[in-house]
């Protein structure tokens, strides 16, 4: 009898702990999926009040033939650092423009910076009463005076530059880059060139950058992508540091412990940061590259030179350069592969054999 009543107390025990096992799983999933849909609410409502499309006819760029899904289709993205500070925020100047391809076909994500002192020419539309050739940085204060569209007129010059289509951009401002990489609790880089550069938030305070691996706050990362005054002999040139910060930045978002940080990042979103990313498209480019290899991501550069005209200087990219960089971002994008299919089907229609 005593057997019996072991064995089934026994049962009883593990019944209760089978149970309390079974308890504690559900409350996990509860509170997981209840954390899910909060974030999902937190990032919808933050990167609704951050969306702001670029005006355009059939919502595409002049250069597409048919508009690009993004998630599915090889499209490029504009990204834009603003430096507004100096104007309270209104009628700022592109400090950074950066061109990202994202090709779902290859996995390839590339690079390519576009000086911001690249001559370019502007109409009366564009620039006003200052019709000719300036800066092409000068598009996003042009814009923002002239009612033209900061964002749209900086997405078209770059479009005209590059002969490719922007299909979407990304413009954050001193103070978003700052706290974001605050929020993201710092990005570690590889700092390949001892240098210093002034703190922009605190006047006359130098911040020193050593070789090697650093974590840099947001105040530091600011100073680390902006300095350029000092690139000596362009060993380790503003470019080379911009597309090497984004990639450590990349690397640090997509960390499983930024997930616990999203509340924060939301929250500089909405003040900070204006993109034509829909919180749709987001999430599914979120979805498609949360575990990309930074280490693949390939840069391309626009070789040209610094000259001094009519008392101003300027970036003056070669023929040959544009020219390059143009021809490998419209692979990446498979521009040519559209343009000859287009082709080849006039062709077969026209086609007469005698």
């Amino acid at each position: 009898m005593s057997e019996r009543r072991t064995d089934k107390q026994n049962r009883k025990k593990s019944s209760k702990w089978k149970k309390l096992i079974l308890g504690i799983i559900l409350f996990i999933i509860i509170a997981i999926i209840g954390y899910g849909i909060y974030l999902f609410i937190n990032v919808y409502g933050a990167t609704n009040e951050s969306h702001e499309e670029i005006d355009r006819p059939d919502g595409k760029s002049e250069r597409r033939e048919t508009e690009v899904t993004v998630g599915d289709d090889p499209f490029s993205i504009l990204l834009i650092g603003v430096e507004d500070y100096e104007t309270d925020g209104e009628n700022g100047r592109a400090d950074t423009q950066i061109v990202v391809t994202i090709n779902p076909n290859t996995d390839q994500m590339t690079m390519t910076t576009v000086p911001r002192d690249t001559r370019i020419e502007f109409s009366a539309e564009e620039a006003g009463q200052y019709p000719g050739f300036h800066k092409i940085n000068a598009a996003y204060t042009y814009g923002s005076i002239y009612d033209y569209g900061a964002n749209k007129l900086t997405v078209e010059k770059v479009e005209q530059l590059l002969d490719i289509p922007i299909d979407e951009y990304v413009t954050v401002n001193f103070d978003g880059f700052r706290d974001i990489v605050d929020a993201l609790g710092g990005v570690t880089v590889d700092v390949k060139e001892p240098f210093w550069e002034k703190n922009f938030y605190v006047g006359g305070e130098k911040i020193y950058f050593e070789e090697g691996l650093s974590k840099l706050n947001g105040e530091e990362a600011l100073a680390f992508v902006r300095m350029r005054k000092r690139d000596v002999n362009n060993i380790y040139s503003r470019d080379e540091r911009q597309r090497q910060f984004i990639q450590a930045a990349i690397d640090e978002a997509i960390s499983t412990k930024t997930l616990f940080k999203v509340g924060e990042i939301t929250d500089i979103l909405g003040e900070n940061v204006t993109t034509s990313l829909s919180a749709t498209e987001i999430f599914s480019l979120q979805q498609a590259y949360s575990s990309i290899n930074t280490s693949n991501i390939k840069t391309y550069e626009i070789t040209g030179e610094d000259q001094r005209i009519d008392g101003t200087y300027y970036f003056i990219p070669t023929e040959e350069g544009l020219n390059t960089a143009s021809q490998q971002l419209q692979q990446e994008l498979e521009l040519e592969e559209e343009n000859n299919s287009n082709y080849s089907a006039d062709d077969d229609q026209n086609f007469n054999t005698e």
